[in-house]
């Protein structure tokens, strides 16, 4: 830890007032705060009335690139200088579906791009990249920086959880703004995301920003808002940052749960993927790849990153991600036998129309209910358990055609079926929606 709890010319009287005033705070005083709380000088009621303050009076840009470098100095950094190439990263929001960085990590890697990436674990409706991984016996993502940075080296990729001695003030912080109810501050979110992601020094990184019933950003104001306090962010910090905002009234895909998820990725990498994954992972790649000046433009990025998506080039490169970091990846050839359902609930259509999806946020509850996510970090996940849509957003369907597939090993509610119909209208016309609604750099 670079801050230094003892600076006399500080106390947290004065710079607790200051905020209260609403006045800017100095790069000084957030380190001073947060190195006194970790030092246990500043209470936890100190700290809560604090960012309390931040909550109500907000913060200048300024002010949220400095509150950022504070949680970055509170640890540790990865340096990744001598490892050769272009560094990249890619974070999502959270959303219902999302297996993108399954996707992206081998393809951006497949161009040498070395791609360096921190995730995290389902928490709510949202997710979770290591549960999915985690559906692979024997794979490791607890890694130390050395192990991490060896990886890079060798694959060009590695994907890990985020170790405790990188901005460890954000872990704390977040934990008593969880017990508070103070999480919905847009600059503290953005100060917590970045510091995560500024902690692992890439060339660049994309942020994919969910809007909609299943992300936590509900509309596309606040998630433009948190969009643009990021970049600035990164400016702050020397970074490149570029943002995609993408839709998440539906669920991305057509598989939510963990296991459920890898299969869907491995068959997108074989070149039979969805049309919304297949967009959001190949624009993502396609804007590293420019900015690694592999391409000198989008298009042609794009063109080339589809192109090698469906041709099934990258397989081996997926299997290079999971098996280097002692995954089992023979589980896919013998899915049904390593991940069993015991029971299937079966979702029919009840009318003849088109199938519009809009409530992610349902259907992620859902699927915690089924046993394939946690409401606590504490809560056991059962990978096999998922949600199949057998018909995805836009699809003609009859009246008795099955829409959607609930697989549980616990014994089956008659409000699962109420809430999943509840997820999705029929109707006579459909109107689509772009899957990614705009790209912020």
């Amino acid at each position: 830890m670079s801050l230094t709890p003892k600076n006399e010319k500080y106390t947290f009287k004065e710079i607790m007032e200051r905020k209260k005033r609403g006045e800017v705070l100095t790069l000084g005083e957030f380190d001073w705060i947060i190195a006194n709380y970790l030092e246990d000088v500043i209470k936890d009621y100190q700290m809560s009335a604090f960012i309390a303050a931040i909550f109500f009076k907000g913060m200048t840009d300024k002010e949220v690139g400095d509150l950022t470098s504070s949680y970055l100095n509170s640890g540790i950094t990865y340096n990744l200088d001598d490892v050769p190439g272009w560094k990249a990263d890619k974070h999502s929001t959270g959303g219902v579906g999302d297996k993108i960085t399954l996707i992206f990590t081998p393809l951006a890697a497949s161009y040498g791009i070395k791609v360096a990436k921190l995730s995290g674990r389902a928490l709510g409706q949202t997710g979770g990249t290591l549960d999915k991984l985690d559906s692979f016996p024997g794979f490791r993502s607890d890694l130390s920086e050395t192990q991490f940075k060896n990886l890079l080296k060798e694959n060009g990729m590695v994907i890990a959880a985020a170790n405790h001695d990188l901005a460890p003030a954000d872990a704390e912080i977040y934990a008593l703004r969880d017990a508070t109810q103070l999480i919905d501050s847009l600059p503290l979110i953005a100060a917590s995301i970045m510091a995560k992601k500024l902690a692992i020094k890439t060339n660049s990184l994309i942020l994919d920003v969910k809007v909609g019933s299943g992300a936590f950003m509900k509309d596309k104001e606040s998630a433009t808002a948190l969009a643009k306090l990021m970049i600035n962010i990164g400016k702050h910090h020397h970074r490149d940052v570029e943002v995609l905002l993408t839709d998440m009234e539906k669920p991305l895909g057509r598989t939510i749960g963990n296991a459920l998820e890898v299969k869907e990725a491995w068959e997108t990498l074989h070149g039979n993927g969805e049309a919304d994954v297949i967009e959001i992972a190949t624009t993502a790649v396609a804007l590293t790849l420019v900015k690694a000046k592999v391409f000198a433009n989008f298009e042609t990025a794009k063109k080339s990153a589809l192109s090698r998506l469906q041709s099934g080039q990258v397989v081996p490169f997926f299997k290079t991600l999971i098996t280097a970091q002692g995954g089992d990846i023979s589980i896919l050839e013998n899915y049904n036998e390593h991940f069993p359902t015991k029971n299937k609930v079966q979702i029919k259509a009840d009318q003849d129309g088109y199938i519009s999806y809009h409530d992610a946020l349902n259907l992620g509850f859902l699927n915690i209910d089924l046993g394939g996510g946690r409401l606590h970090k504490t809560d056991v996940i059962d990978y096999a358990a998922g949600i199949i849509i057998c018909q995805p957003d836009g699809s003609l369907v009859k009246t008795g055609d099955v829409v959607m597939e609930l697989l549980t090993n616990k014994e089956p509610l008659a409000s699962w079926t109420q809430r999943a119909q509840k997820s999705f209208t029929i109707d006579k016309a459909y109107r689509p929606k772009p899957v990614i609604e705009k790209i912020i750099n």
